[in-house]
C-alpha cells in the first residue's frame, strides 16, 4: 500500500505562485476542503455579475470549467459587453455588492480612540480631583500622540502588547501634560504613576480586545482584495502569501498585471479521499487583469475593498495607473515587499514582508491651500470680466460679421473627478453636427475656419468666455486642460495615466500649454506634464504658468 504523501507545509512555494498566476479562473464552490471564503457570494450572484472577470483581449483568455459553470460557479465574461466600465461623465447606478466610489473607512480608528478615552476617564476618575477637567485634558493629548503616531490606522495584524511601551509614555507625558498646565485638577505628584498606569492599563486591555475581535471578524469575513505587480509572479507570490495565512482577511481574487507569456502548469496529483486541511490546500487559481478595463471590472463584480502592491516602493508607469484606479474605485491600499520604512502610520509586516499603507498620490496640496487657490482663481476671473469687456465685445462683433449669429461655442468637456460642465468659447468654426463636434480632433488649419477665427486661435482670445466657467467653479485658472468625454474615455483605455489628471480641477492654462504642448500635439506628453503639475503643486508654481503664459499670449502662440 502506497503511503500518502507528507502534507504540505503552509508557507507558500514557488511552484504554487506561479499556479496561482495561471490565467484563468477557478472554481469557487470546490469541496475539496476549501475554506468557507472560498465559496461563492450569493448577494453578487443576485445581482447579475459573476465574481471573477475574465481578462480582456489584450491578456490571456481565462477558461472556466463546464461543471463549475453547471454548478453555479464563474460564468465566462466577455469583454465589450454591458459590464465594461463606463464612460466618463456617465452617471452610474450601484446595484447590490457593487462598491461606491468612495474610500473605504475602517470603523476600528474610531473604536482605538474610544478605547484610549475610556483609559483616560478611568485613571482621572479614581485618581483626579476634578474628573472631567483630568479626563479632557489626558484623553485630549492621548489622541493626539496616538494619532501622530500612526496607531488609529493599523496595520497587518496589529498587536496590543508590540504598542504597549508607545503606549505608556504617551500615557506619561498626558499626565505631566495635566499636571503642569491644569494643576487644581491634576492629582499629586505622588499619584502620577498610580494614575499613568491605570489609564494605560485600561486602554492597552480595550486595544488588545479590539484587535482580537478584528482578527475573528477578518477570518470569518475576509476582505476581497486585488494583488497589484509588474509581473505575475510577484503578485501571485504575495496572493499565495495571503491565501495560506487567513488570519490577515484577505481573500485574493485576482491579479493586476501583465498577463504571464508561459502556460500555466498543470494539476497537482490527487490525495485520494483523505480531507486536506485547509492551510495545505493549493492556493487558487486566480485570473489575471492586464488592463484598466479588467480591473475595474473585478473590483465592482467582487466586491472589492484591499489592493495588495507587491514590488519596491517606486513603482512604474504602468503599476502606478492601476494603483490610481483602484484608489479611485475606494480600495485601502497597501505596499508589500518595498523599501522598509520603520514604524509609521499603518506600517507593519504581512508574514515578513514589509508592509505600510499606501498613498496614491504624493501630499499636493492641503484644505488651506486649495481654498486659497479657489479664491484667487474667483478673484482674478472677476477682475478680468470686467477690465476685458471691451475685449470680449470686439471679439464677438469679429465672429458675429465673419461667421453670423452665435457667437459662444459651448461643449461637453470633464472636470474634476470625471465631472462633466459646459465649456464656455468663442466660435472659430461651425462645425457639421453635434458628432462632429463632440468626437472630432479639431485642427489649427481647418479649412472651414475664416480669418476671424484663424485669429482667435492664434492669440488664444477665443478660450477668454473661460473666465466665467473659472468664476462658477467649473475650471481653474491654472490646470489641466479639459477633454470632450469621448477622447477621455478613449484615452483613458490606452494611456496610463491619463485619467490621473482629473484629481485637480481643469485649467484656462496649465504646464503642458506652457511647455508647448497645444493643439495637435503629443497626448502622453500632456498627460505626463499634467500629472507633475499635480504631483508638486504649490500656489507659486501657479503664478509662474499665468505669467509664462501671459508672455506666449504676447509672442501670439495660440492653437
Amino acid at each position: 500500500m502506497t503511503p500518502d504523501p507528507a502534507p504540505r507545509t503552509c508557507d507558500p512555494t514557488r511552484a504554487d505562485a506561479e499556479r496561482v498566476a495561471a490565467p484563468q479562473t477557478y472554481e469557487p464552490n470546490r469541496q475539496d476542503g476549501a475554506r468557507a471564503h472560498d465559496r461563492p457570494r450569493p448577494d453578487i450572484e443576485r445581482a447579475g455579475g459573476p465574481r471573477l472577470s475574465e481578462p480582456g483581449p489584450a491578456g490571456a483568455t481565462a477558461a472556466v470549467r463546464t461543471d463549475a459553470a453547471a454548478n453555479g460557479g464563474p460564468r465566462a465574461y466577455a469583454p465589450g459587453t454591458a459590464g465594461d466600465p463606463p464612460a466618463y461623465g456617465t452617471r452610474v447606478h450601484h446595484r447590490a455588492g457593487q462598491p461606491r466610489r468612495r474610500a473605504v473607512r475602517e470603523r476600528v480608528g474610531g473604536v482605538l480612540a474610544a478605547a484610549d478615552c475610556a483609559g483616560a476617564v478611568v485613571g482621572a476618575a479614581v485618581t483626579a480631583p476634578r474628573v472631567v477637567l483630568a479626563g479632557c485634558v489626558v484623553a485630549g493629548c492621548l489622541l493626539v500622540t496616538q494619532h501622530r503616531a500612526g496607531l488609529y490606522r493599523p496595520g497587518f495584524a496589529p498587536g496590543a502588547f508590540a504598542e504597549l511601551p508607545g503606549l505608556a509614555w504617551r500615557t506619561v507625558l498626558a499626565w505631566v501634560v495635566l499636571a503642569v498646565v491644569a494643576a487644581p485638577g491634576a492629582p499629586g505628584w505622588a499619584e502620577l504613576p498610580a494614575a499613568a498606569t491605570l489609564t494605560a492599563a485600561v486602554a492597552g486591555g480595550l486595544r488588545a480586545a479590539v484587535y482580537r475581535s478584528r482578527r475573528r471578524m477578518a477570518r470569518r469575513r475576509p476582505a476581497s482584495t486585488l494583488v497589484v505587480g509588474a509581473d505575475a509572479a510577484s503578485a501571485a507570490w504575495i496572493a499565495a502569501v495571503l491565501h495560506a495565512r487567513p488570519e490577515y482577511g484577505m481573500r485574493p481574487v485576482g491579479l493586476a498585471a501583465p498577463a504571464p507569456v508561459r502556460p500555466a502548469p498543470p494539476e497537482p496529483p490527487a490525495r485520494g479521499d483523505r480531507p486536506v486541511p485547509p492551510q495545505y490546500m493549493p492556493p487558487p487559481v486566480l485570473p489575471v487583469l492586464p488592463s484598466p478595463g479588467d480591473v475595474t471590472r473585478a473590483v465592482i463584480q467582487n466586491a472589492v475593498r484591499h489592493a495588495v502592491v507587491a514590488g519596491p516602493a517606486t513603482l512604474d508607469a504602468r503599476t502606478a495607473a492601476t494603483v490610481r484606479l483602484l484608489a479611485a474605485q475606494g480600495c485601502l491600499l497597501w505596499q508589500v515587499g518595498g523599501e522598509r520604512r520603520g514604524k509609521g502610520d499603518g506600517a507593519g509586516h504581512l508574514w515578513g514582508y514589509a508592509c505600510r499603507r499606501l498613498d496614491p498620490y504624493p501630499p499636493t496640496a492641503g484644505r488651506v491651500a486649495r481654498g486659497v487657490k479657489r479664491a484667487l482663481d474667483a478673484a482674478v476671473a472677476a477682475t478680468a470680466l470686467l477690465c476685458l469687456a471691451p475685449v470680449f465685445a470686439v471679439c464677438a462683433l469679429a465672429v458675429q460679421l465673419a461667421d453670423g449669429p452665435g457667437v459662444l461655442f459651448r461643449q461637453e468637456r470633464i472636470g474634476l473627478h470625471g465631472r462633466t460642465f459646459t465649456l464656455l468659447k468663442f466660435r472659430t468654426l461651425r462645425p457639421a453636427d453635434a458628432h462632429e463636434s463632440a468626437t472630432r480632433w479639431s485642427v489649427a488649419h481647418d479649412q472651414r475656419m475664416s480669418r476671424a477665427g484663424r485669429l482667435l486661435r492664434r492669440t488664444s482670445l477665443d478660450e477668454l468666455p473661460q473666465l466665467w466657467n473659472v468664476l462658477r467653479g467649473d475650471m481653474s485658472l491654472v490646470g489641466p486642460r479639459p477633454e470632450r468625454p469621448h477622447f477621455v474615455a478613449q484615452f483613458s483605455r490606452t494611456l496610463p495615466g491619463y485619467a490621473d489628471r482629473h484629481r485637480m480641477p481643469a485649467g484656462i492654462t496649465g504646464l503642458a500649454q506652457v511647455h508647448g504642448l497645444r493643439g495637435d500635439t503629443s497626448i502622453a506628453d500632456r498627460a505626463r506634464f499634467d500629472n507633475h503639475y499635480i504631483d508638486s503643486w504649490t500656489l507659486w508654481q501657479d503664478v509662474s504658468i499665468l505669467l509664462r503664459t501671459a508672455a506666449t499670449l504676447f509672442r501670439c502662440g495660440g492653437s
